[in-house]
């Protein structure tokens, strides 16, 4: 599953994110992009709402680790252990947000780690922002990959 079809098929089979209408639009091999309209993440203000902003950012790092282990062979399961967000701004238009691993993540000790232990965990951040490339929010946030069998 490395490209962007089969994690849209894999996003099928998530009743939350089929009602978000969430959906991969880029991913470069560091960087993932996904999208979701703002007719489907509404608040009563009329701006994107708070939980949708932070969802597709979640799922958003979590395509990025699992598109990144599948890159190399790896079978695992991820999961968010823990996040912090900032909201910035409201949003006002569709929801663009773009998750790739944090700076001081090293792709090869998460994965050695992994081989070895058969579990590892990899900070990811994450931008919301809109179409001018503003960012209304932020996360970082600690995912955990786990060996199947766990």
């Amino acid at each position: 599953m490395t490209d962007m079809t089969a994690l849209d098929a894999l996003f099928a089979t998530m009743p939350p994110v089929v009602a978000m209408q969430i959906r991969a639009s880029h991913f470069d091999g560091e960087r993932l992009q996904l999208e979701a309209p703002l007719s489907a993440n509404l608040n009563d203000k009329g701006c994107a709402f708070g939980g949708s902003l932070v969802s597709v950012m979640t799922l958003a790092g979590w395509g990025r680790v699992v598109l990144g282990l599948e890159a190399v062979g790896i079978k695992a399961e991820v999961y968010v252990a823990d996040s912090q967000v900032r909201y910035l701004a409201p949003l006002f238009e569709d929801l663009r947000a773009s998750a790739s691993l944090a700076a001081e993540e090293d792709w090869g000790v998460v994965l050695n780690r992994f081989r070895e232990r058969g579990r590892s965990r990899v900070m990811v951040d994450v931008a919301m922002a809109d179409a001018s490339g503003r960012i209304v929010a932020t996360m970082s946030a600690r995912y955990a990959i786990l060996n199947g069998h766990e």
